[in-house]
């Protein structure tokens, strides 16, 4: 999770061209729409519908297209939301893992996309559970640097409410809880006056791998063209930056 972390704050740095936020704008609406399917559209009682309306304002995605996505999943406007979650797992370069979580309405297409982004970027496919057993679910919350916010003012506020560690980003806290604890310590951070950026249900690995620049780049190259992919939900990978790394990357 920390090296795709910091990757995509290294993204976030350079231009954002018009097509990948359209993208991105869409897979924030149909977690929208999949939270509101499976818990209603009050938010009161949908903790996961509040967390991607969150993480979709954060974002700049418009409040008429989260209203509208609401209302779709929640079947308030007669159309059908149906989709279905794979898991699929392989390769980048030097044997750094990938655990790719799609999103589709249609599965055989989502399998031959995601086949072939990988192979035709360096990478490889691998077997169910080849990659998985080196992950494990949490809830990761992700707050901004601001103001002078620090590691220890964060840790007092959510230890109590189940928080597991806090990490440093760069220019983001990370704070990882059980997945059943995760809408507690947003909230405790909330009632600390700690505004957050995310919360998701999230596969971070056990054992993470230290990259070099080059084999950066290709990992890249990799997760952008599967990122491009408008069945592809998430990514998650074992690599981690050194600052060094990070600051060479980000100077290119």
């Amino acid at each position: 999770m920390s090296g795709h972390s910091k990757w995509a704050t290294t993204k976030h740095k350079k231009a954002i061209t018009d097509s990948r936020r359209a993208k991105a704008f869409a897979k924030l609406i149909k977690n929208i729409e999949v939270a509101a399917k499976m818990g209603g559209a009050d938010l009161s009682g949908n903790p996961t519908l509040v967390d991607a309306i969150q993480k979709a304002k954060k974002t700049s995605v418009p409040n008429d297209n989260i209203d509208r996505a609401v209302k779709r999943g929640a079947g308030l406007t007669g159309e059908s939301v149906d989709y279905t979650t794979i898991m699929y797992e392989g390769y980048a370069a030097n044997g750094v893992a990938l655990l790719i979580e799609c999103l589709t309405d249609n599965k055989n297409r989502a399998a031959a996309e995601v086949r072939t982004a990988v192979s035709r970027n360096g990478g490889t496919m691998g077997d169910p559970g080849s990659v998985a057993y080196n992950f494990h679910r949490k809830g990761v919350i992700v707050v901004s640097k601001t103001g002078d916010l620090t590691e220890d003012a964060i840790l007092d506020a959510v230890l109590d409410a189940g928080a597991e560690e806090v990490n440093d980003e760069g220019e983001t806290f990370e704070i990882l809880t059980d997945p059943s604890d995760m809408v507690a310590a947003r909230v405790a951070l909330q009632e600390a006056g700690i505004d957050y950026d995310s919360a998701d249900s999230a596969f971070v690995p056990s054992l993470k791998i230290e990259v070099d620049a080059e084999t950066a780049r290709k990992v890249f190259k990799v997760i952008d063209a599967l990122e491009d992919l408008d069945d592809v939900q998430n990514i998650y990978s074992n690599f981690d930056l050194s600052p060094e790394v990070q600051a060479e990357l980000e100077a290119e």
